[in-house]
């Protein structure tokens, strides 16, 4: 999930001050958990379609619903939810600790003045590297557990084998692409997401703020997912065969030449579908963690 922040209203004492960052892990935690869960099919689903880039043939128009249905045939309902494990071992850190980072420089930088675009973007992006670098060796099990193309038992089980035949290299492969989706997409959605914010706050209040807030949440999504989304493609290509693609250029060039500038939105719908509503859900969640935890 990408790009929230909290406006610490009121200075805190020394030995609590840390009290605010933890109560942020913890919300940030929560709500990523819980769309996580719920929208996990749509991650499948747009791993799965990324992956037909390697195949000869290619994918029908409605591809999305062919690939629920293949899906659902094979492994059956429970299958849309294939790599549930690594993507909840990678949301539970990854998102509360970009939310409590995201607070920390939020504080440190402006904490009483609300953030321009270009400190937006910093911030976002800033806070999203530091989690998806050390996150990256989830990522490559989660993409790899999604993809139907590894048959891992266990994320124990994947961790030592991808470690055995590829090194830390294995592990760590696409990490770059990832960045180049994940950073810039934070910096984006924070940038959207705080400006269009500040717009809404101007002419609603009451059951209209959330509402508001909300469709500030999936616009910002929108738009920072079409702009991140080649990399997104890149990414999954180099973590499911880092031996056939050990470097960017490699990734990008392939999926050119064999597709052209259509390779790269390869899996774009159920993607926007998951990020925007994933976005919302999360947004609408983590406002009312937060509330209760007191940083509101």
């Amino acid at each position: 999930m990408e790009g929230h922040l909290i406006d610490p209203k009121n200075e805190e004492t020394s030995i609590n001050e840390h009290y605010p960052i933890l109560k942020s892990f913890l919300a940030g935690s929560f709500s990523g958990t819980f769309s996580t869960i719920l929208f996990q099919p749509l991650d499948l689903v747009k791993t799965r379609l990324q992956n037909t880039v390697n195949n000869h043939v290619s994918a029908p128009r409605n591809a999305m619903l062919s690939t629920v249905v293949n899906i659902v045939q094979k492994e059956n309902i429970f299958g849309l939810w294939r790599g549930m494990t690594p993507s909840i071992t990678r949301v539970i850190p990854g998102v509360g600790l970009y939310f409590s980072t995201l607070h920390w420089l939020k504080h440190t930088v402006c904490p009483d003045e609300s953030l321009t675009p270009l400190q937006a973007v910093s911030l976002g992006i800033a806070a999203r590297t530091l989690s998806g670098s050390l996150l990256i060796p989830i990522t490559v099990i989660k993409t790899r557990f999604e993809s139907g193309v590894y048959k891992y038992q266990s994320m124990g089980e994947a961790l030592r084998l991808i470690y055995k035949y590829e090194g830390v290299r294995g592990l760590s492969s696409g990490l770059v692409p990832t960045l180049l989706r994940d950073a810039p997409y934070s910096g984006l959605y924070l940038m959207f997401y705080t400006q269009l914010k500040t717009i809404s706050d101007r002419s609603c209040d009451g059951k209209q703020y959330i509402v508001m807030h909300f469709g500030c949440g999936i616009t910002a999504g929108i738009l920072a997912s079409i702009v991140t989304h080649p990399a997104d493609v890149v990414k999954t290509k180099m973590q499911l065969y880092s031996h056939e693609f050990n470097s960017l250029h490699n990734g990008v060039v392939f999926i050119y030449k064999k597709y052209g500038y259509k390779g790269f939105f390869k899996g774009m719908v159920p993607r926007m579908l998951r990020r925007t509503l994933m976005t919302a859900m999360a947004w609408t969640v983590y406002e009312q963690v937060t509330k209760a935890l007191g940083l509101k």
